[in-house]
């Protein structure tokens, strides 16, 4: 079970790269998730919990400008897989203990999740666009899911 959230965690990094990252901090301070002892513990810290909520937000504002690239150009996709990898190792760890090769499964679900996500919310994001008849409805919408998603994920991990 671990893993199929993992790989929706990825799923969520390829909406939203930060996203996922901010929800493990707000999970670990809600003590949804227990990361005390393993290498992720650093997200437990009030400063992590904080930046990684103010980089989460200035994501999602930054999605909206004319000037933001395609999710799908080479650094940005790059960003969405790192962040997928993370957060994929980072919920393996939590149930499981902190071993290796949960790391690297946790990772490696995480990070085919954030393919799946990159390539799937680019192509639901154009065609939500279309229905709407303009990009901004579409592109909250996907904040709506990238949000409710990630914290639902961490609170069922």
């Amino acid at each position: 079970m671990i893993y199929v959230l993992a790989i929706l965690i990825g799923i969520v990094a390829g909406l939203r790269a930060v996203t996922p990252i901010a929800a493990l901090a707000i999970g670990g301070a809600l003590g949804w998730i227990y990361l005390e002892g393993t290498t992720f513990a650093f997200l437990l810290a009030p400063i992590a919990l904080w930046l990684f909520i103010a980089f989460a937000a200035a994501e999602i504002v930054n999605d909206k400008l004319p000037r933001t690239p395609s999710r799908k150009t080479p650094p940005q996709f790059g960003v969405r897989i790192l962040a997928g990898l993370f957060a994929g190792a980072c919920l393996a760890v939590v149930p499981n203990g902190e071993s290796l090769t949960y790391l690297i499964a946790g990772g490696i679900a995480g990070a085919v999740g954030a393919v799946i996500g990159t390539l799937g919310g680019a192509s639901l994001r154009a065609t939500l666009a279309r229905a709407f008849g303009r990009d901004l409805p579409a592109a909250l919408t996907e904040d709506v899911v990238a949000i409710i998603g990630a914290l639902l994920i961490v609170y069922l991990a």
